[in-house]
């Protein structure tokens, strides 16, 4: 579970970086959650965007992602979702310490 303060630190890294993904009409298919496990394995966080003409809600399709992927829902903002999960062979991402 992050912290408040690991959050806002990973919503500032995310700002900069681009949607890779885009949840559509289909909506959310095991293929898409496998190739997000993938992507953040390599990355570590990463954006998806909700098309317009996705029947979903985008609380639903960040939650399913969410735990589809095993990752931590760090953001929706308008209609793209944050999502962060810590890297087991390429880390880069130093989060902030959680207090004790």
């Amino acid at each position: 579970m992050l912290t408040g303060k690991q959050k806002r630190f990973l919503r500032a890294k995310a700002h900069h970086i681009q949607p890779i993904f885009q949840v559509g009409k289909a909506g959310v298919g095991e293929n898409l959650v496998q190739q997000i496990r993938d992507a953040l394995e390599a990355r570590e966080l990463l954006k998806v965007s909700v098309l317009q003409n996705c029947a979903e809600d985008k609380d639903e399709v960040a939650a399913k992602l969410s735990k589809g992927a095993r990752a931590e829902l760090v953001q929706v903002i308008g209609s793209t979702i944050v999502l962060y999960k810590e890297s087991r062979e390429n880390k880069k991402i130093e989060l902030p310490k959680k207090h004790q």
